[in-house]
This record gives C-alpha cells, structure tokens and sequence, in this order.
C-alpha cells in the first residue's frame, strides 16, 4: 500500500516534467489518432494481479469516453499471508472468504496539457463507474475447489485516477495509470474474516494498458 502512495506522488511530478522528453507542443501540430483503441489491462494491487479489457472513443482532443471490465481480488488489511516449510500457504486465521470483483465501469478520461506537451507523452485524469459483481469462496477451502462453492453479490463502485498514454504510434497504444476503486456492497455485506461483514471495499491498483488504436 506504502509503495503505491509514493507511485501516486511520483506520477504528478514526472508528468509535469514531461516536456523535458521533447520538444513542445506547439513546434508541431499535433498527430490525428484513431477515434477508436481497444486493448487489456494488468493490474497489480494490493490483492495481487488482476486482469481487464476495454474500450475507447475519443470525443474531442482532450475527452475520451471509455468502458471497462476487470476481475482481481480484494484482501483486507488484516490478512498476513504465512507460508510452511517447503512454501506453501497456510490458511488464514478467522478469514472465513476469498473476495473476487468484477466491475464494469463507464467513464471519461480527460487529456492534460494537451498544447504544452508533444503527442509522445499524453497525461490524463480518468473516473469510471458502473454495477460490480462480488464472488466470495470459502478461504480455508482448495483454491480451486472452491469455486464450487462460489456466491455471488451485486455491488455499485468506480474508481478516479491519473496517468499517461506513452509513444506516438498511430496504431499502438501503451498506457500505465494509478486507480483509487472502492465499492459499495448491496443487500448486506461481505464476510471476509469471522464475524466482519464489510459494505464497502477499496483498493489501489497500478495499471498498464496495452492495446490498439483503429
């Protein structure tokens, strides 16, 4: 969690720096882009790795519209990961559930300093929300055999975040973000340890982007 504050603070400076990568902006117009990028994301949190897809549509130079989906899983604070003598996992104390989300998120991604950097740097600020699915398996359970006892949830959520498109390749699209996600559990809350029904859960993902633009 530390490690991702301290990406959060850096991103902002590199990106307000950014014009030491080239030249300004208006020493040449700006490259048309396709309207239309398609690609998927890694995601790597405080739960681990997780995996998306998604799809953009740029409105105007400086507005994109966009739609999401992922899948990763959320820990709580209180989970310490203990593994035996020849390194497998232990089970967890009291944690009672394994918590999986998949949100579908609608949004608009906002381009910064559009006529102060070159087109090979493209910062931006995005927010996203949309309905999320919360599938919850029994944690002292095999990991895999556990889905078999697999519930689902209905959850509200969406995230905010900043960061930046990378290159000027008319056809590649290469990105790495930072996203603060929370969630609103619905009809109730989610038993992730014994006795701790949570309505809401957060996290904070670093994420790259890699895709293609038509």
């Amino acid at each position: 969690m530390k490690k991702l504050i301290y990406i959060l603070f850096i991103i902002p400076l590199v990106l307000i720096n950014g014009q030491k990568i080239g030249k300004l902006a208006n020493e040449k117009p700006h490259l048309n882009f396709p309207d239309n990028s398609i690609g998927f994301d890694i995601m790597i949190g405080e739960g681990g790795f997780g995996a998306g897809g998604f799809y953009r549509y740029e409105l105007s130079n400086e507005i994109t519209g966009f739609m999401d989906f992922s899948i990763y899983e959320s820990k709580s604070e209180r989970e310490i990961q203990r593994y035996n003598y020849w390194g497998y996992p232990l089970p967890i104390q009291g944690k009672k559930n394994r918590v999986f989300l998949l949100p579908l998120n609608f949004g608009i991604m906002y381009r910064l300093f559009y006529d102060d950097l070159t087109d090979n740097l493209r910062p931006f600020l995005n927010a996203g929300v949309g309905p999320t699915m919360i599938i919850t398996t029994p944690a002292q359970e095999e990991f895999f055999n556990s889905f078999g006892k697999a519930k689902a949830h209905l959850g509200l959520g969406g995230y905010v975040g900043i960061g930046t498109n990378i290159g000027n390749n008319p056809n590649n699209l290469t990105g790495v973000s930072l996203r603060y996600y929370i969630t609103q559990v619905l009809n109730g809350g989610i038993e992730q340890f014994e006795g701790d029904f949570k309505k809401s859960l957060q996290q904070v993902t670093l994420t790259i982007n890699i895709g293609i633009m038509y």
